[in-house]
């Protein structure tokens, strides 16, 4: 009996032990697999992460090389923020996995995390002293002095704080003749004064430059403890409006006192009765830095109610120049040779000539289709080919941009005009083979119509070849009416439009915009009207330091 006991003890310990390697053994795949992946999942970070820092790279040294650049940039640095939070998630049960499976050798992983940037400089800091030891914990000796410090910094975010000023004025009363002095009432932005400059920056900044309405702004307030009313808010947005007002028409008088400017319009959706209508938010831009202009860029919105062609014609019924712009008939009475107060003539843009043969030559998205099992569309060898020598064009341009006028025209002259002489045989010996309801037809037909405007750019240096920059000043419009009904009114689509070339205007400047308002707001009552142009983004950056200045 006592052998046959023995022996079943032997047998469940043996049993024990196969099944301690089993489970040792399985702590170590797993351990195994675990690292390896996080070592894929960090790999394919950094692949990402090199990826889309060759992308922006190269969208600085050449320029915008088609008009979804900017879309892919910001769709891969989604993907690059899900893959490097992917990345740490694995590398943490990497090393849980590697601890459970301490009892067998199991080589640990550890990412090489990107270098992290210094913090600001202009940051405050804030010491936190760690009390060092009073005792040597080698010998238990007390007899210690200080050999230095070790520092690790760490970024932390203080939650908004909310304070209330009381601006205190005394009263005196004179013992002679009994008469009461005191000092006058400081100006206050807004009437009654409820509301400080910063606050009422940060709120216009929110509303019209990160697209979030006043609605949610006092829902937010409230829960921080500050129950500030809808209308309460709204009223102090049309009082800052007002105040403002001088600088819009500052930037109006400097964006249109240009010899060139861009202009564009988009959709913007506006609350009527018992329905949302369709608005439209017009910009004309400034900017002479692609030919060497040493004035200041800027930005000039204006809200209509619709898209008739009499609205551009009153934006621009004093001004003379270059318009650069796409081919909206609105601005055919603009083009008139004996327009008063003088001609404005019209610069096609070659990138909105692009787009109809891109769409029929895209071979990424063919590739795309491919790689889905989808079946891919056919390429028009004509779109190809003249994409690609639209393309062309681009690339001389990107060698040119920021050059005088001067030697914009002569390396044009000799560069970009003999591809155009060529491109325009080319371009009608195509159309010639053509059906007229053929979308190459169409295309060719929109550039061959306008072959003056487009091809005026060879004897100009100031124009620009494409209309991009307009096109940018409106993303931020773009943007906003996905998030919220833009206007509740006509008047608040003025309003908006005029805080829009406040807002963009600064951006333009390199200027922090919040900054900026929150100064403005504070010394525009007390600032002579002559000197208006003082407080202009650009002449502010001058004498002052701007957050968004010392960071760049």
């Amino acid at each position: 009996m006592e052998t046959g006991s023995e022996n079943h003890r032997d047998h469940a310990a043996a049993l024990e032990a196969e099944l301690a390697i089993a489970r040792a053994e399985q702590a170590t795949a797993l351990a195994e697999l675990a690292v390896a992946k996080a070592k894929e999942a960090d790999d394919q970070a950094i692949i990402l992460r090199q990826k889309v820092y060759i992308e922006k790279l190269q969208r600085e040294l050449r320029g915008q090389k088609s008009e979804r650049t900017a879309r892919l940039i910001a769709q891969m640095e989604l993907m690059l923020e899900d893959a490097e939070a992917t990345a740490t998630e694995d590398e943490l049960a990497a090393e849980m996995a590697v601890a459970a499976a301490a009892a067998i050798a199991v080589t640990g992983f550890t990412r090489k995390r990107p270098v992290k940037k210094p913090f600001p400089e202009h940051l405050p800091r804030e010491r936190v002293v760690v009390p060092g030891p009073v005792v040597c914990s080698c010998c238990g000796g007390e007899r210690l002095r200080k050999l230095g410090e070790d520092i690790t910094e760490t970024m932390e975010s203080v939650p908004r704080s909310w304070k209330v000023i009381q601006t205190v004025r005394e009263k005196f009363t004179c013992r002679d003749c009994e008469k009461i002095s005191q000092a006058p009432a400081p100006f206050h932005v807004i009437p009654r004064g409820w509301a400080g400059p910063s606050l009422l920056a940060m709120m216009l900044c929110d509303k019209f430059g990160q697209h979030i309405p006043l609605n949610r702004q006092v829902e937010r307030f409230a829960l921080e403890g500050v129950p500030i009313s809808l209308s309460t808010a709204a009223d102090a947005i049309g009082a800052c409006c007002q105040v403002l007002d001088p600088l819009v028409r500052r930037i109006e008088s400097h964006t249109f006192a240009s010899e060139r400017i861009h202009g564009d319009d988009t959709t913007v959706p506006v609350l009527a009765l018992g329905k949302t209508v369709t608005g439209r938010i017009w910009s004309y831009v400034r900017d002479d830095a692609p030919f060497g202009g040493a004035a200041p860029p800027s930005a000039m919105f204006y809200y209509s109610c619709d898209r008739a062609g009499e609205h551009p014609q009153a934006h621009l019924a004093n001004y003379s120049g270059i318009l650069q712009a796409d081919a909206y008939t609105g601005y055919g009475q603009l083009y008139l040779p004996d327009r008063r107060p003088g001609p404005i003539y019209e610069a096609g843009c070659w990138a909105h000539a692009r787009r109809p043969f891109f769409a029929q030559a895209d071979l990424e998205t063919n590739a795309r289709r491919k790689a889905q099992g989808k079946s891919a569309a056919v390429i028009s060898p004509v779109a190809l080919n003249m994409v690609q020598r639209i393309d062309a064009l681009f690339e001389i341009e990107r060698q040119i941009n920021g050059r005088t006028a001067v030697e914009r025209k002569a390396i044009r002259q000799q560069l970009s005009k003999p591809q155009i002489d060529d491109m325009e045989i080319w371009i009608r010996e195509q159309r010639a083979r053509l059906s007229r309801g053929n979308d190459l037809a169409k295309a060719f037909d929109y550039m061959l119509n306008r072959w003056e405007s487009f091809t005026r750019f060879l004897d100009d240096g100031r124009i620009c070849l494409s209309n991009n920059c307009a096109e940018r000043s409106l993303r931020g419009v773009a943007l906003g009416r996905r998030a919220w009904l833009f206007a509740g009114s006509d008047r608040g689509g003025q309003r908006a439009a005029a805080m829009y070339s406040l807002i963009v205007t600064a951006k333009m400047n390199r200027i922090d915009p919040q900054a900026w308002l929150a100064d403005v707001l504070a010394r525009i009552a007390d600032h002579p009207a002559s000197r208006i142009d003082e407080l202009l983004p650009w002449n502010w950056r001058k004498t002052t330091t701007s957050p968004l200045r010392q960071a760049a």
